[in-house]
Parts: structure tokens; C-alpha cells; sequence
């Protein structure tokens, strides 16, 4: 791609960020105090349509004008390899999207780990996930919402903690006094990154989350699909099998470990696509109908 080319589409993923972002409603997912916040220098930037250096995680929310009749919700988390947040085409975009199956999303904008703003930065992103799905859940009523019907969806390493969600939603989550579930009801990963292994590793996810000198206790807990159970969610996987930054073999080993386990599952490996499509694949398809076909199956 040439630089005028280049140049052209950071404007346009820009304009796509900031219009959305100023149009649909933001809702701080804290009501109180931010989880394991510390007092930093720190503030937020949007760069190439891009978010860095989130202090305080909010939702940016799409409501249908007609919900579907199984009252279902998603939860989307942008990827960026824990060092940023793609909101635009990998959050923003199908927001509106899945707003015309009567689907309301909320896209996450989650914390990064980040020593200056945060304790415990490893588990900061997971504890964000987690009381946004408390979040939906505690107001689902008020939105008219199925309380037992909210999935997740990530891409990329925003796929890690969907994934994290997904089989970690239980830890260390003592500060919750109530009952409400913090279980995914579905999960949707586009191309994943999921185990923390050297050798199928994206290695800039790691060491932003858990460092490059990662213990084997972190990278075992941190690898999903080593922490897959019968209790994980129902996930659908959409990957390409060029992709040359996030690996496919993540996305087979978590489909392995789903299936070992007799959690339903389904995957799509396209075969051209590579790293970051969002939405789009080449030729002009999405993936709408697929994620539709398999919503309605499942009855989501």
C-alpha cells in the first residue's frame, strides 16, 4: 500500500472513530471507583483512530431500534495487542452491524496494562472485562435485555480476553457481594490470540500483559486453551489461514480444547484474509450471516 493510500485510510478509520464514537452513548461501566486504579499522568489519545492509555473503561453503546426477539446482547472487544485499541473496525463497525439483526452491542473500551495507572496490571483487563458483563447483566432488565442471553466477542488479542472471560470468569472475584453471573452466555473470537506458548505465541501480547519474563504459573493461567472446561461458553471462530501475525494454530488449539471438553463449537478458517480484517474479507464478504445462522441455531 502506497503512502497516499495509506494516509487516506488512517483519516478514514479516524473520521469512522470520532463520528460513531460522538453519536452513540458512552456508559462509564464503573459506578464508583475504577478497580485497582491508581493515580497516573497518564491520559487517554486517540492516534490514527486508534485509543491508547484508557483510564476509565466505558462503553460505547448500540441499541437497536428493534430488538430481536430473543432480546440478545454482545459485548465487543477491540483487539490491539494490549498496547491499543482498535475501536473502529473491530468495534464500531459492527455495532452497527449487528444493530440490524435487533442485536445490542456495547464495545468495550478496557484498560491497557500499564504499571503507572493501574496495580496488578496482568489482571487489569480481565477485571474490566468482568464487570462490564456484571454491568449488562445488573441492567439488563432496565434495557430489556435476556440476562441469559449476553456473549462476548474479541479480535485479536481484545479475542484473549474474550477468551480469558470466558474460562477465567470466576477469578479473583471476591469484591463482588451479589450473585450475578459473570459467565458469558456465548463467545465469538475473530482470529484469537490464545496460548501464551513460545511457539505459537504473539509475542507483543504476552509481554504487554504478563511481561517477557513470564513465570510458568502465568503462562499456563493466561493460556485459554489450557484453561477451557465444560463450563465455557458455546464459541464460533473466524480465522484466516494467512493470517502472519496472530498464528491460526491459536485458533485450532482453543476449538481442540473446546471439543475435548464437549463444549459446542464451531470454526470458519477462511482461507485468504490475513491479521486484522474485522467485518471484511476479501471480495467483499462478511461474516454477518455466519455469526447470524449460528446465533439463531443455538438461540442465543
Amino acid at each position: 500500500m502506497n503512502s497516499s493510500k495509506l494516509l487516506s485510510l488512517i483519516t478514514f478509520l479516524f473520521m469512522i472513530y470520532t463520528a460513531d464514537a460522538q453519536d452513540a452513548p458512552h456508559i462509564k461501566i464503573y459506578e464508583g471507583k475504577v478497580f485497582n486504579a491508581v493515580e497516573s499522568p497518564l491520559k487517554e489519545e486517540i492516534v490514527d483512530g486508534r485509543v491508547y492509555h484508557v483510564i476509565e473503561p466505558e462503553f460505547i453503546a448500540y441499541f437497536p431500534e428493534k430488538q430481536d426477539s430473543l432480546h440478545t446482547s454482545v459485548i465487543i472487544f477491540p483487539g490491539g495487542g494490549y498496547a491499543r485499541l482498535a475501536m473502529g473496525h473491530e468495534g464500531l463497525e459492527l455495532g452497527k452491524a449487528f444493530n440490524k439483526l435487533g442485536i445490542t452491542v456495547f464495545v468495550l473500551k478496557y484498560r491497557l496494562p500499564n504499571d503507572s495507572s493501574m496495580v496488578n496490571k496482568s489482571f487489569v483487563p480481565l477485571a474490566d472485562a468482568q464487570q462490564a458483563i456484571h454491568f449488562v447483566r445488573k441492567n439488563a432488565q432496565k434495557w430489556n435485555l435476556n440476562p441469559t442471553k449476553i456473549g462476548v466477542m474479541g479480535f485479536s488479542a481484545g479475542g484473549h480476553l474474550a477468551a480469558s472471560l470466558s474460562t477465567l470468569y470466576n477469578y479473583d472475584n471476591h469484591h463482588y457481594n451479589d450473585s450475578i453471573s459473570l459467565r458469558p452466555d456465548f463467545c465469538v473470537l475473530g482470529y484469537p490470540v490464545i496460548s501464551f506458548r513460545d511457539s505459537v505465541a504473539h509475542s507483543g501480547s504476552k509481554a504487554r500483559l504478563v511481561g517477557k519474563k513470564a513465570t510458568e504459573e502465568m503462562v499456563k493461567l493466561f493460556s485459554c486453551d489450557e484453561q477451557v472446561n465444560a463450563n465455557t461458553p458455546p464459541t464460533l471462530i473466524l480465522v484466516a489461514a494467512d493470517d502472519k501475525t496472530v498464528p491460526a494454530i491459536n485458533s485450532k488449539l482453543y476449538y481442540e480444547a473446546l471439543l475435548k471438553n464437549k463444549v459446542p463449537a464451531e470454526i470458519h478458517i477462511f482461507q485468504n484474509g490475513g491479521h486484522g480484517f474485522g467485518l471484511n474479507l476479501p471480495g467483499g464478504f462478511t461474516w454477518v450471516d455466519i455469526f447470524k445462522r449460528w446465533i439463531v441455531n443455538n438461540k442465543f
